[in-house]
């Protein structure tokens, strides 16, 4: 295997263990994905996809409605900063402190975007961090070289294709801190209902507004399925897009980078060469004119009391990671 490592540079990351990592450290892993989980996730990839493919047929055909809208863009609101406030910013980073009830609520929230429970997705994505764009990185871009055709290979790869690599990331290396928290272990067990919930509450909901069969199955197809399909695939482009092209103002050891028109579907985790310069930080658009919906609810939760110790973006240290003009 072919990949671009850049040099120098130690691995960041919430947990200071990972910084001796090594990627064959990981080779001695027992836990793999079994058949079971490997078909449910190409169901849960596929199906939202052809949703997606389809989307526009569907509407023109008079198939949507604003109760669609309203429950699908509810439902992509609460699960998508559930992923960027809670799995990412804070249970990933610590870019923050939260109160219990907080904690719980993040969980929850983010284990309804179907992308994996809780303390699964912060060990991937520490990893991440811990190798980005090296040997050893579960979703680079870069990972079969830098030709044309080997970057075409590394995007499908980084994008989803890392998602049926069998071998899980070792949860007790990774994030031995949530496994350690009673409350993130049940919502990680409580995960296949999450998922059952976030799949048929659309439906619920929808059939109950509008007091018909139809109501249901129009909610199901754009608040469910549609929703699903592209906040994963947004998601997944910060690890293929945003590795690969973007404009890149600070200094980090890999090729992570801003591409704004992803900003608002991504609820500001596009701008993403800031957040590898400076992982903790619970801003990631810092500059005039970024949007970063993320960090506004953050500075919410502060203001009510609700947040605390937040890391938020300092000028002098700006300063010192962004590259010279």
């Amino acid at each position: 295997m072919t990949m671009l490592a850049r040099p120098g540079g130690s691995p960041v990351g919430a947990l200071a263990a990972t910084s001796a990592a090594s990627p064959t450290a990981d080779a001695t892993a027992v836990e793999r994905k079994g058949w079971p989980e490997q078909v449910a996730l190409f169901l849960f990839i596929t199906l939202p996809f052809l949703a997606l493919l389809v989307a526009v047929p569907v509407a023109w055909g008079g198939w949507l409605g604003w109760h669609d809208v309203v429950i699908a863009v509810l439902f992509y609101v609460v699960a998508g900063h559930g992923i960027t406030v809670g799995f990412h910013r804070y249970f990933t980073h610590g870019s923050f402190k939260a109160r219990r009830w907080l904690r719980v609520t993040l969980a929850l929230a983010g284990s309804v975007a179907i992308e994996g429970p809780v303390i699964r997705w912060v060990a991937d994505h520490r990893k991440h961090h811990a190798f980005s764009d090296r040997q050893g990185d579960p979703h680079s871009p870069w990972r079969y070289g830098e030709t044309v055709p080997a970057l075409v290979k590394g995007l499908w790869w980084a994008h989803a294709g890392w998602l049926f690599d069998r071998e899980l990331t070792p949860r007790d290396k990774y994030a031995p801190d949530l496994m350690a928290d009673r409350d993130l272990v049940r919502v990680e067990r409580a995960f296949p209902a999450i998922v059952l919930f976030s799949t048929l509450a659309p439906a619920v909901i929808g059939g109950l507004w509008s007091m018909s069969w139809q109501g249901a199955l129009t909610a199901f197809f754009w608040a469910s399925l549609l929703r699903i399909g592209l906040l994963h695939h947004v998601t997944w482009s910060i690890n293929s897009i945003c590795h690969a092209i973007g404009e890149r103002p600070f200094r980090s050891r890999d090729r992570s980078a801003n591409v704004w028109w992803l900003a608002v579907l991504s609820m500001g985790e596009s701008w993403h060469n800031l957040h590898h310069a400076d992982p903790t930080c619970a801003r990631h658009g810092v500059d005039r004119g970024q949007l970063d919906s993320s960090a506004r609810l953050i500075w919410v939760f502060e203001r009510l009391g609700w947040a605390s110790n937040v890391r938020w973006p300092r000028s002098e240290r700006l300063a010192t990671k962004r590259v010279a003009a």
